[in-house]
């Protein structure tokens, strides 16, 4: 990726970091080793992604629908969070990333949502490269919360339902901070956005690759921003 054009990079990346259980699955592993596997993923993208100047990185981390999911694999993503804070803490701090999150964060375990917090707030200042992870977040459930804070504000008086538009909605997403997506990667094979920032992928780029999650490493990460940079995006217009 060495002397690509800052103007041809996405300022922000959302990933959809799926396969953890098929690449597990392949190899007559548990599917929790699928998910250890896909952490290391996770480091390396991270810091991959700060090294080439992407200003916003958003992983997919925890859907709103894996609650459904077996309790132990519910159970192990939920070590492995708590895990990844701790043990990557002194990178995201040093590396001036700021970290947050968007999602019903209060629906996470007490261990993992207040290590996840503390970082959150010592991270604050950072301004080099922001990083959220998705947390017990659906792109309709989004939605769904924005239209409601809305929804309160007009029945209370302060806001007339007439002068709602596209950017007042925005502005109540939990997303808000994050901007537009540029670029969405997804990993595995899969064809869909599985109700992922439904919003904000309006215009985006998508970037479908065969291999799994932990298969995913600095070369695929170049192969998607070369594919970026030599799209033409116009956002509705005629170039």
């Amino acid at each position: 990726m060495t002397g690509r054009k800052k103007n041809h990079l996405p300022r922000h990346v959302a990933i959809i970091m799926d396969g953890n259980g098929r690449w597990a699955g392949s190899r007559g592993l548990s599917r929790v080793s699928g998910h250890q596997q896909g952490a290391k993923a996770v480091r390396s993208t991270v810091t991959a992604c700060r090294e080439r100047g992407i200003k916003v990185l958003t992983l997919y981390s925890f859907s709103s629908q894996n609650w459904s999911r077996p309790s132990i694999e519910v159970s192990a993503l939920m070590s492995l969070l708590a895990e990844y804070v701790k043990l990557e803490r002194r990178t995201i701090l040093d590396n001036g990333i700021r970290l947050t999150t968007i999602g019903e964060i209060d629906r996470l375990p007490e261990a993992p949502r207040a290590a996840l917090l503390q970082l959150i707030e010592d991270s604050s200042r950072n301004t080099d490269m922001t990083l959220c992870l998705a947390l017990s977040y659906g792109g309709r459930e989004e939605l769904a919360a924005a239209v409601r804070a809305l929804a309160r504000r007009a029945a209370l008086g302060d806001l007339n339902p007439e002068t709602i538009d596209t950017a007042m909605l925005d502005r109540a997403l939990w997303s808000a901070e994050l901007g537009p997506v540029d670029l969405m990667i997804r990993t595995s094979g899969e064809y869909r956005i599985s109700n992922f920032l439904l919003w904000g992928l309006a215009y985006a780029e998508l970037y479908f690759v065969d291999r799994m999650w932990p298969d995913f490493d600095e070369a695929a990460l170049d192969e998607a921003l070369a594919a970026y940079a030599g799209r033409q995006r116009r956002f509705g217009n005629v170039v």
